[in-house]
């Protein structure tokens, strides 16, 4: 992992509020970081009494005040729909926690803000998982960029398309606003591209023009898995989507560089397929993340196919690669670095890219003027 942990540090307490998919993904990398699981947060006590069980958990609470109370935790894992994250990240910081808040941070840039503040003024860690960026060879692209090796960035451009939501039988709370937020794949895996994006190129998307569309206008009442194909439910009643299925992004940077992202989750196909590409004066960068061992660097003679390997690249590659060139790591690996790192940082250490609360506000005042320049047609500024 990133960061070693000595038997004579004290494990983290760690409290993982929701036990979903992603609530067991933070579980898993809490452990292998080094810290103890204290209790586990759900809905109500039948779901907290079952994720407690399947995860050997002892305490377990429907409530997170009173766990807060109860386990005194050192970080609490926030894994819940988006819009609880902020009333619980708020009650976790003012109880003195160290805060992991899966994104979006909340639903409104303000009461981010708040958030990141309170952080700060505190002296806690708090920390979004915007985990793309602990790939390797991204940190191996951001490197070169640094070292001057691609000149000036001529232009940035991507997608980051999925299908889960293909299918007019497919739903999730996330199709609903007062659950997920009024944008959807946007704010979903288009804040994805844009942290990553911005923070490999060095430079801040700072005007836009959007362009939003729903392709599949009526979904089933009833939410279904998340990322999962869909079961039909044809008998179950459906509702108005509101929230896009398709966003198209045009935009500049702060250094003037022009860029364009496509973002959709009826794309079929495609199940996570995060790929941007950085044109410079010298030379270019692919990164495609379902093929997240190789990336293509192109110039004007040739074009390379440089490979994951723990022996070559960067000192920030080298450190986050933890198998053999060949034994394919990917998301997951991503995800437990990302956690490593931020309990690192809890016990005083400065690693490199941990995604804050700061990146999670950025994120808010881009999906903003997304859909501000959606709803008016024009440029917005972020």
């Amino acid at each position: 992992m990133s960061q070693g942990i000595s038997e004579s540090v004290t494990a983290l307490r760690a409290l993982i509020v929701g036990s979903g998919m992603i609530g067991n993904v933070h579980r898993r990398s809490a452990i292998l970081a080094g810290a103890q699981v204290v209790g586990v947060v759900e809905k109500d006590e039948e779901s907290a009494r079952a994720a407690a069980e399947r995860w050997g958990v002892l305490d377990y609470f429907d409530d997170l005040v009173t766990a807060l109370d109860a386990v005194h935790p050192d970080v609490v894992h926030i894994c819940t729909p988006n819009a609880t994250h902020g009333e619980f990240s708020r009650l976790a910081l003012e109880a003195g926690c160290h805060v992991v808040c899966e994104k979006p941070l909340t639903l409104d840039v303000a009461e981010g803000q708040a958030l990141a503040d309170l952080a700060e003024a505190n002296g806690l860690v708090a920390a979004v998982p915007y985990v793309y960026r602990y790939h390797p060879l991204v940190r191996e692209i951001r490197s070169r960029r640094i070292a001057g090796e691609f000149g000036s960035i001529h232009m940035l451009h991507g997608h980051y398309l999925q299908d889960w939501l293909l299918s007019p039988d497919a739903s999730s709370w996330r199709v609903d606003p007062a659950a997920g937020g009024a944008s959807r794949a946007f704010a979903d895996i288009g804040s994805h591209w844009c942290d990553l994006i911005e923070w490999v190129s060095g430079q801040r998307i700072t005007e836009l023009v959007a362009d939003t569309a729903i392709a599949i206008p009526e979904r089933p009442a009833e939410a279904g898995p998340t990322f999962t194909t869909a079961t039909p439910t044809t008998s179950a009643p459906k509702v108005k989507v509101t929230t896009e299925d398709i966003s198209n992004i045009l935009f500049r940077t702060d250094a003037g560089t022009p860029g364009t992202l496509t973002v959709s989750q009826v794309s079929a196909g495609r199940k996570n397929r995060l790929w941007f590409e950085l044109d410079g004066e010298h030379s270019s960068a692919v990164f495609d993340q379902e093929n997240p061992e190789t990336v293509w660097l192109g110039a004007l003679d040739k074009a390379t196919i440089l490979f994951r390997d723990p022996g070559y690249g960067s000192a920030e590659s080298r450190r986050l690669t933890v198998t053999p060139s060949g034994h394919v790591q990917g998301w997951l690996v991503c995800f437990e670095e990302f956690v490593a790192d931020t309990y690192a940082t809890i016990r005083g250490g400065n690693p490199e890219g941990l995604p804050t609360f700061a990146d999670g506000v950025r994120s808010l005042k881009i999906v903003a003027a997304v859909l501000g320049s959606a709803k008016s047609r024009a440029w917005k500024e972020v």
